[in-house]
């Protein structure tokens, strides 16, 4: 039976990686439990899990006795005795922490979080690198297009590899005239097409930033270089990415939209179970349409892909920025084209080329913040 500490139990990752863990019987136990604040569902988890241990940001709940109680929040929960997989569901660059020490003591990492990636990518690679082994068994992606580069590459060299292909629906403005853009609400923003989602990485996805995000991700996974790394508009989300080969073939992970199938797989890996993730013919499809992606409809990709192809530190301050910027929007204090601004102008503004330490992560994120909450106060 492999112990799992689950960090960001109660998002919507987190739960669903809950009920992939009940559907597999003894396979799995959860040994730690970890959410952003304590709440009705994370005492219910509690109670479902009595092994695990627990902590949140808010501090100890009642639900959680003293006994389970885990002080060293996020980190000792990754590293307690009998974990041996972790799996990071959190929102923010928290876990970044976390990882590090899970993968240096040995456990095996499932990753949900694109921030752990976007800002220490160049740490969590060099750890990876000096511990050896197959980089991908250690660090396991969750999102839906990494978990299908993955499958797609399974087997295959990648000096065969020609380019990544990630799909995007488009998000709730796809076809959208620009000028438009600007009296868009929330709401609108919030009301995705495809993917049931908190609301930041739903108002990513209408921009596309979390696109960007996931090219900066596949670009730390995979070892390849930006010029490899492609996005397609694909409206249906049945085509979860595509890899093209030198020999010009492609191969293409598809299934309907459900988030149960990669979490499972990044558990499971390298063997494939029945999974609670819902099937169908492939009849029930119909017609998949890819259309190509132009900066001029989507500008927060174009200035997130900007940001990346900088280096050095951008990717914490692209992080950053665009956490402030969604929050404006969201709260009403910005305009919805405003995010594709904010994050433009920041990159500017604090862009280098050196690559940051943890400490140097840390404190960037917060002066990025501090900045600009107050100049978007």
């Amino acid at each position: 039976m492999t112990g799992i500490a689950l960090l960001g139990s109660t998002g919507s990752i987190g739960r669903q990686a809950l009920e992939v863990v009940a559907a597999l019987g003894d396979r799995f136990t959860i040994l730690g439990l970890a959410a952003g604040r304590s709440s009705e569902t994370f005492t219910e988890q509690l109670r479902a899990w009595p092994d695990a241990r627990a902590w949140c940001a808010g501090g100890r709940p009642d639900a959680a006795e003293a006994g389970r109680w885990a002080d060293g929040g996020l980190e000792e929960l990754a590293t307690a005795h009998g974990v041996e997989l972790v799996v990071v569901a959190t929102t923010g660059m928290a876990a970044l922490p976390a990882v590090l020490a899970a993968l240096r003591s040995g456990r095996r990492v499932a990753l949900a979080n694109k921030e752990t990636l976007i800002t220490g990518g160049h740490l969590v690679t060099a750890l990876l690198d000096e511990l050896g082994g197959d980089p991908l068994d250690r660090l396991r992606p969750i999102d839906s297009e990494h978990s299908a580069i993955w499958q797609c590459l399974v087997g295959e060299r990648l000096d065969d590899v020609t380019r990544l292909v990630l799909t995007a629906s488009g998000g709730p403005f796809r076809g959208w005239a620009s000028t438009a853009l600007a009296s868009v609400t929330p709401q609108e923003a919030l009301a995705h097409p495809t993917w049931r989602m908190g609301p930041k990485i739903t108002v990513d996805s209408a921009t596309l930033v979390n696109k960007a995000f996931e090219v900066i991700e596949a670009k730390w996974l995979y070892r390849l270089p930006y010029s490899k790394i492609d996005t397609v508009i694909h409206p249906q989300s049945v085509v979860h990415s595509l890899v093209e080969f030198t020999d010009g073939s492609y191969k293409a992970q598809l299934g309907l939209p459900d988030m149960r199938l990669p979490i499972q797989y990044a558990l499971t890996h390298p063997r494939r179970l029945p999974s609670p993730a819902r099937s169908s013919s492939p009849a029930d499809w119909g017609t998949l349409d890819f259309l190509t992606l132009t900066d001029a409809d989507y500008p927060a990709y174009a200035a997130a892909r900007a940001a990346a192809d900088g280096g050095g530190n951008r990717g914490v301050i692209l992080n950053a920025a665009d956490e402030v910027a969604v929050a404006a929007f969201l709260d009403g204090r910005i305009a919805f084209p405003a995010i594709a601004g904010t994050i433009a102008a920041a990159v500017e503004r604090w862009g280098a080329a050196d690559e940051p330490g943890l400490a140097e992560i840390t404190a960037l994120d917060a002066e990025v913040r501090g900045a600009l909450e107050a100049e978007l106060a």
